[in-house]
C-alpha cells in the first residue's frame, strides 16, 4: 500500500479549509484528490491529527468527511497496527453521467442559488405560520429518512418547493420546481451517505428558524452556505465532475 508521503500534491490536497461549509468542502477535497489520482488507490490517509492540523478544521469535522467518503465507498478503514484510513482499491461502481450534463452541472447550480436565495429572503418576510408548521413536519421526517434517500429526497423536494410557496409567488414555484428537477438529475449520479444528509436537513431546521424571526440575511446566509454544501459534494463525488 501507498503511504500519504507518496503523494504528488500533498501540500495542495491537504491545503487549510477555510469555508463557512467545512464539512462540504473537506468531503469535496478528498473526493476530487480520489477522483484525479492524487490520492491513489490504496493510499493511506496522514493520521487524524496531522490532517486537522493541515486544514484547520476540527477533528469532528473531519470525521464526518470521513465517515462520508467510507460510506459512499471512497474509502476504507483498517484496525490495528499499520492500520488507518486508506483509499479503496476500486472506486464504487457508478453509471458515469452524460457529457451534456456534466458540462452544465455549475450552471444548474447557479441557477437554483440564484432563485433559492431570493426564495429564502422573500420568505422571510411572507410566509406564515400555518405554512412553516409543515416544513417542520418534513424536517422531521427526513431525519428518519438518512437510511433511505428515495424517501428522503422525495421529503427534500417537497421542503423547497413548499418554502417557495411561502412566498406567494406562483412564478417562483414553478422556477424552484425546474431547479429541483435539474439536481435531481445531478445527485442521482452521487452516493449519499447518511451523514451527508445529516448534515443537510440540520441546515434546513436552521433556515426555518431564520425565517420565522423574519430575518431575511440571515435565510439568506443559511441558504447559501446550503446550497454551496451541495456544490461541494458534487464536486467531489459527481464523476467525471472537474474541481
Amino acid at each position: 500500500m501507498s503511504t500519504s508521503t507518496d503523494l504528488p500534491s500533498f501540500e495542495t490536497v491537504f491545503a487549510p479549509v477555510r469555508s463557512q461549509t467545512a464539512f462540504e468542502e473537506t468531503l469535496e477535497r478528498l473526493g476530487t484528490a480520489i477522483k484525479l489520482g492524487l490520492l491513489s488507490p490504496g493510499a493511506r490517509l496522514p493520521a487524524e491529527r496531522e490532517l486537522c492540523t493541515r486544514l484547520e478544521i476540527s477533528r469532528s469535522t473531519l470525521r464526518q468527511a470521513l465517515t462520508a467518503l467510507a460510506q459512499s465507498g471512497h474509502l476504507h478503514a483498517v484496525r490495528g497496527r499499520g492500520g488507518g484510513t486508506f483509499v479503496s482499491e476500486r472506486p464504487p461502481p457508478i453509471d458515469p453521467p452524460t457529457r451534456d450534463l456534466l458540462a452544465g452541472w455549475r450552471d444548474a447550480c447557479d441557477v437554483r442559488l440564484g432563485i433559492e436565495l431570493g426564495i429564502a429572503a422573500l420568505a422571510a418576510d411572507r410566509a406564515q405560520e400555518d405554512e412553516l408548521a409543515p416544513l417542520d413536519e418534513l424536517v422531521a421526517a427526513m431525519d428518519d429518512l438518512v437510511e433511505d434517500f428515495a424517501g428522503y429526497r422525495q421529503a427534500d423536494v417537497r421542503f423547497h418547493i413548499g418554502l417557495a410557496e411561502s412566498t406567494h409567488s406562483g412564478r417562483l414555484v414553478a422556477l424552484a420546481t425546474e431547479a429541483q428537477g435539474a439536481m435531481t438529475d445531478l445527485i442521482s449520479y452521487i452516493a449519499h451517505p447518511p451523514e451527508i444528509l445529516e448534515h443537510a436537513n440540520a441546515q434546513h431546521a436552521q433556515l426555518l428558524a431564520r425565517i420565522r424571526a423574519h430575518d431575511a440575511d440571515a435565510a439568506m446566509r443559511v441558504m447559501a452556505e446550503h446550497l454551496r454544501g451541495t456544490e461541494h459534494v458534487l464536486a467531489g463525488l459527481l464523476p467525471g465532475a472537474s474541481a
